[in-house]
């Protein structure tokens, strides 16, 4: 190549990265934590053990010249480091006229599945999997996997807010298609709730179906209340799933709260559902939050044997900046 082109090149490099770094930005923001806890039950003693996260957030982009905002956004979390270390990546494009659509190269959710946290925070969480000799149960929800679109329409209404969301055919093997929608109501002084649905689309008509979603919290002074209950409904009845909960929280100054909640898993099969409850105080101070918890679990695979009731209690630093 001679020096001609080589300047040429050069010069058209630079211009290139004056034009990027000038119509958008980038930013990181962080979260990590620090934490210790333990498990106890007739046939486990985990005894205590030591855990931590940590991940990086990347977001960058900007106005085009047309109007539209456009972004993308990975996240970089060790804890997701097979097959690589880059989690939920996606790109944005919105406007006030037309809303907000996003494509979720992997991490998405349905609009269902994006609202089901269970009132009491999903405590089935912490015990779902092998536990002591029994395989604990987990909430069943319709989340799209990868390559999926979630819509945000443009602003309809004060106080509500309505989400979209889109499964093609053969996006995590599903057989079909799906949809969903959910609808958010922030209308009146206090209350959040919601009501959500969408399919689920399973590797065959048999493990197809839907899932609904519904959730109400209300705060009234320091007091705030919360139910929410998850109905997941497929062709195979022994697939489907209810899990109802609820919980109670007490603001006890701007920086400490109280919760006490509780969720249950119903199989529509077993005579016995699986029960969790938690108690647990939260203190926040600027980007660090310090929470204490005790959750207890009966009846993890539907069963009434006594290894099948477990204990855990925690303490964990967590920071945002």
């Amino acid at each position: 190549m001679n020096k001609f082109k080589k300047i040429g090149l050069t010069a058209l490099a630079a211009s290139l990265v004056s034009v990027s770094a000038n119509a958008g930005e980038v930013t990181v923001s962080g979260a990590a934590s620090m934490n210790i806890g333990g498990y106890s039950g007739l046939q486990l003693n985990g005894g205590t053990s030591f855990t931590m996260g940590n991940q990086l957030t990347f977001t960058g982009g900007g106005e085009l010249d047309n109007g539209l905002n456009v972004s993308m956004s990975f996240v970089l979390d060790q804890g997701d480091a097979t097959p690589s270390p880059f989690d939920s990546h996606s790109v944005t494009i919105s406007s006030d006229a037309m809303g907000s659509l996003t494509l979720h190269g992997e991490g998405g959710s349905s609009a269902a599945s994006g609202v089901d946290a269970t009132a009491a925070g999903d405590v089935w969480d912490t015990f779902d999997g092998a536990r002591g000799g029994v395989t604990a149960v987990a909430m069943s929800s319709s989340g799209p996997g990868d390559n999926s679109l979630k819509y945000t329409l443009p602003s309809i209404m004060d106080g509500l807010a309505v989400d979209l969301s889109y499964e093609p055919q053969g996006s995590g093997n599903s057989i079909d298609s799906g949809t969903g929608f959910a609808v958010t109501y922030t209308g009146m002084d206090g209350l959040t709730a919601i009501y959500a649905q969408s399919d689920e689309v399973g590797t065959t008509t048999a493990l197809s179906g839907d899932q609904t979603v519904w959730k109400a919290t209300y705060a009234i002074g320091p007091v705030t209340l919360s139910a929410s209950k998850s109905d997941f409904d497929v062709t195979t009845a022994a697939s489907d799933e209810e899990v109802s909960s609820v919980s109670i929280s007490y603001t006890v100054s701007d920086e400490l709260s109280l919760t006490y909640g509780t969720e249950e898993i119903d199989d529509g099969t077993a005579a016995t559902n699986a029960e969790y409850s938690v108690i647990k105080g939260v203190y926040t101070s600027g980007g660090m939050t310090l929470t204490a918890q005790m959750k207890e679990a009966d009846n993890v695979a539907h069963g009434t044997a006594t290894n099948q009731d477990f204990e855990y209690w925690g303490l964990g630093a967590a920071f945002a900046f």
